[in-house]
């Protein structure tokens, strides 16, 4: 396989903006290809490694799909600037390089399936929803997402984006209705004084409903005015999709409402299997283990609710990055991830 900086570096050059990974997934498979068992592209259009045959099955699922936005891919001062080399083609790389480095005797105890995810950053999941059908479920699952390389993330916040319509007959503007657009302005404001009331009693961002405007816009063509908006929540634990879906409705407005994009939260526990191997391996090589818990959604939210097995997040990078113009990654970071995962993954196999 190439060298682990060549690799990290090739990767993140490639555009592979949500819907278009085709040529990157076919990159990492000429990669894969040199150490793992099988490896190849699949329906979904995800890179496929699956590296030993041991009875420990475990599952890395990154994702190789970007957000939109042109940051010119270089090197300065050991920092790799790119779109994706923190969100999340540098957690997928970790997870190749870390899987290149095993000792082969290790084959007869572990069966690891590298997925490099499409359409992650897109509301399909894609390459996640594939997998779950598509594969067998683990016993452990890592998450390839940013956390820094002496972190462990153990859960993401739910979403659900409602659309909204409101239309309704036009009138002359001296007149003393409200517009389609102030109807909109007026409910946007009702959902937000009811997000802010179910809070009412919660202490931390990761257990609060969280409410956003992303979207708003208004026309008329003289004799029907409509105004849409796309509103976004991000969902605790405690409230799933549905039951936020009838809170939601309780409000009166002569609105329609869609639903789209909705993802449970999750939270893993703090100790498992899993977690002792990173721990451990952390400390191996010279960090503090630290968890978090992040507010945004991942592949964690689909595949969760389905294998419910024990997982985490991992990856380097600095997550505030994310979809930034200023997204970049610490090459030193970088090493030090791949060496962790190695070595948790190593750490899993003893009995």
């Amino acid at each position: 396989m190439t060298d682990d900086i060549a690799f990290l570096n090739r990767t993140i050059s490639i555009p592979s903006v949500s819907g278009q990974e085709a040529d990157l997934a076919q990159y990492l498979v000429s990669e894969m290809q040199s150490f793992c068992d099988k490896a190849f592209v699949d329906d979904s259009g995800s890179a496929i490694g699956i590296w030993g045959h041991g009875p420990l099955k475990v599952t890395f699922l990154g994702h190789i799909d970007t957000v939109p936005g042109d940051i010119p891919v270089r090197i300065e001062n050991d920092t790799l600037w790119g779109r994706g080399s923190v969100d999340a083609k540098g957690s997928f790389c970790t997870a190749v390089s870390a899987a290149n480095v095993l000792d082969v005797k290790l084959k007869d105890r572990l069966s690891l399936t590298l997925i490099g995810a499409t359409e992650e950053e897109a509301p399909s999941s894609k390459g996640a929803r594939f997998a779950l059908k598509a594969y067998p479920k683990p016993d452990l699952v890592i998450i390839g997402e940013p956390s820094n390389w002496d972190a462990l993330t153990l859960g993401y916040k739910g979403r659900l984006v409602s659309k909204w319509r409101l239309e309704k007959a036009n009138f002359h503007s001296a007149g003393d209705d409200t517009t389609a657009a102030e109807d909109l302005v007026s409910l946007w404001q009702k959902l937000k004084t009811q997000a802010v009331t179910l809070n009412a009693e919660i202490t931390g961002i990761f257990d609060a409903l969280q409410i956003s405007l992303q979207a708003m816009n208004s026309w008329g063509d003289g004799l029907t005015q409509t105004a849409e908006a796309t509103i976004s929540y991000r969902l605790p634990p405690a409230l799933s999709p549905e039951k936020l879906k009838s809170v939601i409705t309780e409000i009166e407005t002569t609105a329609k409402v869609q639903f789209v994009g909705e993802e449970i939260a999750y939270r893993s526990e703090k100790d498992t299997a899993l977690t002792r191997a990173f721990r451990l391996a952390i400390r191996a090589h010279g960090g503090k283990p630290r968890f978090k818990v992040k507010t945004g959604t991942s592949d964690m939210n689909v595949v969760a609710p389905r294998w419910n097995v024990p997982m985490l997040a991992y990856g380097p990078g600095d997550s505030s990055l994310d979809h930034t113009p200023e997204e970049r990654l610490e090459l030193s970071e970088y090493k030090k991830a791949v060496a962790v995962l190695a070595t948790a993954l190593e750490n899993l196999t003893k009995p």
